[in-house]
């Protein structure tokens, strides 16, 4: 299982079909796909698999194998074959397949993906840290609609929105292409990928091209060109081949001992298939691996060595075949291998050295290309493509173009009249979604010859390219009927208005699954206008519409949908459409053909719009086609200017338009959808499985807490640091009390619940709360009074410091320093006392020194600290006194302090003693930048030096402490 979260997104992508997983609670990045059902507990990834060996028949495995199934399909044979542990039942209303676990337990495959998809969901939950609702889901790009839909269902019953099901090889080659972006040009570049896993082998060729968008100008593109695949051929078949090698060799071993076939028994056989596992990996690089397992049956251990040779032997059938998936997807892109530029291994079965060997020679390559991660590239392109459908990310476009595999058709009966008075019955088929053509893609067929009601069937086309035994692998070829009811009463109800047919309009959404949206009766009348009635007002409004937009011009026809196609009576060829394009198949040639001025139904505008959207986006669009007459019969001819008001021309008619709903009534074919009754009954069983899981965490995580206190608390009775605080008799009695707890616990403990198991935990917490208190006041005392003094030692420099500011520059009230100096005697005075207090006390009882009162002093001393230090950070200096001729007695803020020390030497023509001429002194506002001085608070520089100008002699700088 493979899973990426999304958490800004709340959405993550989940590869259920591979063997892998990104985000797992174990260290490495893989988690095998097994679940283990028991009565009362469930098993998941690695924990599931170490169970498979004990209880292999509530273990599943390959179980998506299942999934879209009927009894009679040859995959359940086959599955059945490969596990016959497992009792398989069948619904009697789908005929679909169930695991009997027990007379109590019962699964289907769709239920069981479920908990994997659950289960991958909490993996992602707990990477991302926030919970997940949205999923991409890669499939196999050979599933069809029955198994797509299971899927759907399965991602429902875990209470997942899935914004997409995406093919695991577009997402793979989505993947590749998002990291080689800048190797991607206007020139088309053809890569084939090769992906062999554990079940299946897909060959796909993808093109990768800059192609220009109307959104977002240039940019890349990847479409794929060819698929071909084989659903059984995959690492899961090597292993069965090895372990039936293994398992007659184990019968040789004990041929003679009348002992039983090995394969009778199935914990041993799960045995065997894990070494066979084992080996197949170690045989890929070595020659040779010797095969033991302790203890395999009846006590006896069992020991082969197994060459690579013998394996290549084996499996020599299987690596015929590896060559066929590129021959068909050869064959569907109608491509040669010259045409591929590079062939790239994907999945963990492409590392047999035996595969890539044949895959090599097939392909006429000098080497394969390995530059991907085999095992999660596929997962990584399906984190793109939910980053590029959320609305919390925004990543790089890059265009994806999957193909259709299987074409779906049209087919319908009508009644024709061959020779006047002779009728007969017509078959017709019209291909709805060709072969390898591109979807998401919407397309109408009308039905123009019907006044009553009918029905018509929607069915697989030509599956020539399937063998005979993948055709019953694949199931019923007829997927639905379709009973039209009130085409007759909508025709009675429009008796004047002419027919335009019978509309019924189909959706191929981003996931592959095919959807009717809707089916419509459209009619259409003419309505002419008279010239009287158009007045001047009308006149020009019609001329502002035209020029703001009103009429159709070449630009909007750009941004708008393309028009409609329509095709004859002749069966549709399968043409390759453009994603979004709606193509109308008209069941007549010689039906009326409708005018231009018709507009198309609104196409989808990108691939990352979810099917509801795009649905209702189109089905509005629609109905506000039938609701109001067309523009072109409205505006008149495209690009004419309106005549002059002194021409009085005939205005030309009208269209109008009206749209009846048909009532639709659908009769699935293939497999029938699971009823929503039991639907919701199989969400609710899930349910309660997850609740019950939480619940078992619960009480697992109290027994554990209760048995891991007794211990840690037995283990400190005996410690020095808590006997000092504890007397002997203490200490016995929390002793006794911890032993009657764990004797508890072992006689009773199995079936307590998770609130018993609480309350005791409680109870001896609360039973050595004391004891541990006094352990934890004795560590936090040293550190909390060192704390203490320091901030008593700073707190009282800082006080005398701010006494010695002079008077005139002085910041701090005399009341806010006889606060601060209260303080910090109170908190000497508490020190002292509470320390000689605590010194009488033994040390087994309750200390009267507690930290939290050491913290509630320490935070009211430094509360007040604070205070003043924030008023002396925001406190603008007092203005300076002047002299009497109006200038400053200090010196120039830019004076060095040897510059004031030096002596002047006076110019040509002047005394020693001549003063210089002062500047004139500049007005001081105080709020220019440069004109505030910094303060000290041992006392600005200003007063020594005016008293050092007056007296002529230097005085001592008062005291500078701080």
């Amino acid at each position: 299982c493979e899973c990426v979260s999304h958490s800004a997104s709340e959405s993550f992508c989940c590869r259920h079909l591979g063997p892998k997983s990104l985000f797992v609670r174990e260290s490495r990045r893989k988690t095998p796909v097994i679940v283990t059902l028991k009565e009362n507990e469930r098993f998941f990834g690695d924990s599931a698999a170490s169970m498979a060996i004990k209880n292999p028949k509530a273990t599943l495995r390959y179980f998506q194998h299942l999934l879209g199934k009927q009894a009679d399909n040859p995959h359940v044979a086959l599955y059945q074959a490969r596990f016959p542990e497992h009792e398989l039942t069948f619904d009697p209303q789908r005929q679909t397949v169930h695991f009997q676990i027990s007379s109590q337990l019962q699964f289907s495959p769709e239920e069981v993906l479920g908990m994997v998809l659950n289960y991958s969901r909490s993996l992602a939950e707990d990477f991302a840290e926030q919970p997940i609702k949205d999923a991409v889901i890669t499939v196999p790009v050979f599933f069809n609609q029955a198994e797509r839909r299971a899927v759907l269902q399965a991602a429902r019953m875990a209470g997942l929105k899935v914004l997409q099901l995406i093919n695991d090889n577009t997402a793979t080659a989505l993947s590749y292409g998002v990291f080689r972006r800048k190797d991607i040009n206007t020139t088309a570049q053809n890569i084939m990928f090769y992906d062999m896993g554990s079940g299946s082998t897909v060959c796909t060729i993808v093109t990768y091209q800059m192609v220009k968008t109307k959104e977002a100008g240039m940019q890349p593109q990847l479409q794929i060109r060819g698929v071909g695949f084989d659903r059984t051929l995959g690492g899961l078949e090597m292993e069965l081949r090895l372990r039936e090698r293994l398992a007659g060799l184990f019968n040789e071993q004990r041929k003679g001992q009348r002992a039983k076939d090995v394969r009778e028994n199935p914990r041993a056989m799960a045995k065997l298939l894990r070494e066979a596992n084992r080996l197949k990996t170690v045989l890929s690089a070595n020659a040779d691996h010797m095969a033991q397992i302790e203890g395999l049956m009846d006590d006896v251990d069992f020991k082969a060595k197994v060459t690579r040779v013998e394996f290549e032997e084996l499996c020599a059938d299987l690596f015929e075949r590896v060559p066929g998936p590129v021959q068909q997807a050869l064959q569907s892109a109608e491509m040669s291998l010259d045409e591929i530029e590079q062939v790239i291994l994907v999945g963990g079965a492409t590392r047999v050295p035996k595969v890539q060997e044949v895959l090599l020679k097939a392909v006429g390559k000098e080497e394969l290309g390995k530059n991907i991660n085999a095992d999660e590239a596929a997962a990584m392109g399906a984190v793109y493509q939910a980053a590029a459908l959320s609305k919390a990310f925004k990543v790089k476009p890059f265009v994806v173009r999957d193909a259709v595999v299987y074409p779906i058709l049209v087919e319908f009966t009508r009644e024709v009249e061959e020779e006047p008075g002779i009728h007969s019955l017509k078959h017709n088929k019209r291909v709805l979604f060709s072969r390898m053509g591109p979807y998401p893609q919407r397309k109408v067929i009308t039905f123009n010859r019907y006044s009553h009601d009918f029905n018509f069937h929607i069915n697989y086309g030509d599956l020539g390219f399937l063998g005979p035994e993948d055709l019953r692998v694949f199931g019923s070829q007829n997927l639905t009927t379709v009973k039209l009811k009130g085409v007759g009463d909508s025709f009675k109800k429009y008796p004047d208005y002419e027919s335009k047919g019978i509309k019924a309009h189909f959706n191929l959404d981003e996931s592959g699954v095919l959807s009717l949206d809707r089916v419509e009766s459209v009619f259409e009348t003419l309505v002419e206008d008279s010239p009287e009635e158009e007045s001047t007002l009308t006149k020009l409004g019609n001329t502002i519409s035209s020029l703001f937009g009103g009429g159709t011009t070449p630009d909007a026809k750009e941004n708008g949908t393309d028009t409609v196609q329509e095709e004859e009576e002749s069966p549709a060829e399968g043409n390759k459409d453009e994603p979004g394009e709606q193509v109308e198949l008209k069941e007549e040639a010689e039906a009326p053909v409708e005018d231009g001025s018709q507009p198309p139904p609104p196409e989808p505008k990108g691939d990352a719009t979810p099917e509801g959207e795009k649905a209702t986006e189109k089905e509005n669009g629609d109905k506000s086609e039938a609701q109001k007459p067309s523009e072109k019969a409205e505006a008149g001819p495209e690009g004419v200017a309106p005549a002059p008001e002194g021409e009085k021309k005939q205005k030309p008619a009208r269209k109008r338009r009206m749209v009846e709903e048909i009532g639709v009534e659908l009769v699935v074919l293939d497999l029938p959808d699971l009823p929503e009754d039991k639907l919701a009954q199989s969400v609710q069983k899930l349910q309660d499985l997850t609740l019950r899981d939480l619940e078992k965490q619960e009480r697992e995580k109290a027994a554990n807490s209760l048995e891991a206190f007794i211990f840690e608390t037995q283990d400190k009775l005996y410690q020095p640091e808590y006997q000092e605080v504890s007397t002997e008799e203490q200490r016995e009695e929390i002793s006794g009390k911890l032993s009657a707890a764990s004797t508890w616990l072992e006689d009773e403990g199995v079936g307590a619940t998770t609130v018993m198991l609480k309350e005791k935990l409680a109870e001896l917490r609360k039973l050595c709360q004391g004891l541990f208190f006094r352990v934890e006041e004795r560590k936090k005392w040293p550190e909390r009074l060192s704390a203490l003094d320091n901030l008593l030692n700073h707190s009282s420099m800082f006080l005398k410091g701010a006494r010695l500011i002079p008077e005139m520059d002085q910041i701090f009230t005399e009341v806010e320093m006889t606060t601060l100096e209260k303080v910090i005697n109170e908190t000497w005075a508490w020190k002292n006392a509470t320390l000689a207090e605590q010194a009488k006390l033994p040390a087994t009882e309750k200390p009267v020194l507690l930290s939290k009162d050491i913290e509630a002093k320490m935070m009211a001393l430094d509360r007040e600290v604070q205070y003043l230090l924030n008023k002396a950070k925001f406190t603008k200096p007092r203005p300076r006194p002047k002299d009497k001729n109006g200038t400053r007695a200090e010196p120039p803020l830019n004076a060095s302090a040897s510059d004031q020390g030096e002596k002047v030497i006076p110019p040509a023509g002047q005394t020693e003693d001549a003063e210089p001429i002062s500047e004139p002194e500049k007005v001081e506002t105080g709020s220019e930048p440069g004109d505030t001085e910094p303060l000290e608070l041992g006392g600005p520089e200003a007063e020594p030096e005016q008293k050092e100008q007056s007296t002529g002699q230097k005085q001592p700088l008062k005291n500078d402490e701080l």
